[in-house]
């Protein structure tokens, strides 16, 4: 996961190739807090991804660009495209967010 914070347009240019998972927290955000611990190891078991942690404050265009109101959440890109997304305000499980990701492997 990458720990630096990076600004829009760099992530604008990451995600144009490739498959990124981007991960959208805030330090202030308890239910991020209670997701960030088990990151690595679902990073690890997805590692088809290029794990990208997206600010939501730091990036709040981004964020808007893409719909992101609710955090922790989650949107998978391909190619500049989106593949799915787990997008809502609530507090998410190890398990909710590797059925997410399990449901983008067809």
């Amino acid at each position: 996961m990458a720990t630096a914070t990076l600004s829009d347009e760099e992530i604008r240019e990451r995600i144009k190739t490739g498959k990124h998972m981007l991960f959208f927290t805030a330090d202030w955000c308890p239910d991020c807090a209670f997701i960030k611990p088990v990151m690595p190891q679902i990073e690890a078991k997805y590692n088809q991804y290029d794990w990208i942690t997206v600010d939501r404050d730091a990036n709040i265009e981004i964020a808007q660009d893409m719909g992101v109101m609710g955090i922790p959440s989650f949107v998978g890109i391909e190619d500049g495209q989106e593949i799915g997304r787990y997008v809502d305000k609530f507090r998410k499980t190890q398990k909710q967010v590797e059925d997410f990701l399990d449901t983008l492997e067809k």
